[in-house]
């Protein structure tokens, strides 16, 4: 399948090394919106809505991973950036690892959260099938109930809401496909591929793809460094912000100047 063009936004320097953050299944690029200030203080910071999701296109599917993939290995051509910092949450973190595994001269550090690298295909299969039966909006609240603890999501009601918007505002039929994506995941055989530095976050009580799947990564992958975010579920990034945008500055500056 050809590449689509992505939406994307751009913050930070434009002579600056690039960092490209990749979203969760069902949600938008505005999930990244609490990292970007700091990162894009010494980097440039591509946001973008995998297909299917927020402001991009959703082709006719079947998709593949590869396909998310070549994605961004299109989006890097259009950026004019040879090499990139990538972090991907959930289904961005699957985008990740196979972008590092296939084209590693592409991937400068690698951050993969609350990821996988082979999850449960029914679960996810299921959860295709509602969406083309109902759309996304009935799976809405389910799906936001994983990303944040019961305690923060009481307390933060406004995030919620928008959370849940981002699941409803995503293409029913493209959520579905990237749905199938996942649910045909597996990475086991490319992690020992994967060269670029890693670092994996596991949110501690992640009821979506819990700690375990984490572990497997980074004792998949040669030298990855592991950090547990807790309390956090399956949008740590959201839940614990400072620790998690520290861990991945902490990270990326290891790179010094250079992507």
């Amino acid at each position: 399948m050809t590449a689509v063009e992505v939406s994307y936004t751009e913050d930070g320097p434009a002579d600056a090394p690039v960092v490209v953050l990749s979203n969760s299944l069902g949600a938008a690029r505005g999930m990244w919106d609490p990292q970007v200030p700091a990162l894009a203080e010494r980097y440039r910071v591509v946001t973008y809505d995998t297909r299917g999701h927020g402001e991009s296109p959703a082709p006719a599917g079947p998709y593949s991973l590869d396909d998310l993939v070549d994605d961004v290995v299109a989006l890097l051509d259009r950026l004019g950036a040879r090499r990139a910092h990538v972090a991907g949450l959930s289904l961005g973190g699957m985008t990740a690892l196979r972008l590092a595994a296939r084209e590693p001269d592409r991937v400068g550090r690698l951050a993969v959260l609350a990821s996988s690298a082979k999850p449960d295909p029914q679960v996810f299969l299921d959860r295709a099938a509602a969406a083309r039966s109902g759309g996304t909006a009935p799976l809405a609240p389910a799906v936001v109930q994983r990303w944040l603890t019961p305690e923060h999501a009481a307390a933060h009601p406004d995030l919620v809401a928008r959370l849940e918007a981002m699941v409803v505002a995503a293409d029913d039929e493209g959520y579905a496909l990237c749905c199938e994506v996942v649910a045909a995941v597996d990475l086991r055989a490319d992690l020992a591929r994967i060269t670029a530095p890693t670092l994996v976050v596991s949110g501690a009580e992640d009821p979506a793809l819990p700690p375990p799947h984490q572990q497997l990564i980074a004792d998949g992958i040669a030298g990855a460094s592991l950090v547990s975010v807790s309390p956090g579920a399956h949008l740590p990034n959201l839940e614990q912000p400072l620790e998690v945008t520290g861990a991945l500055l902490g990270h990326l500056d290891a790179a010094g100047s250079h992507a």
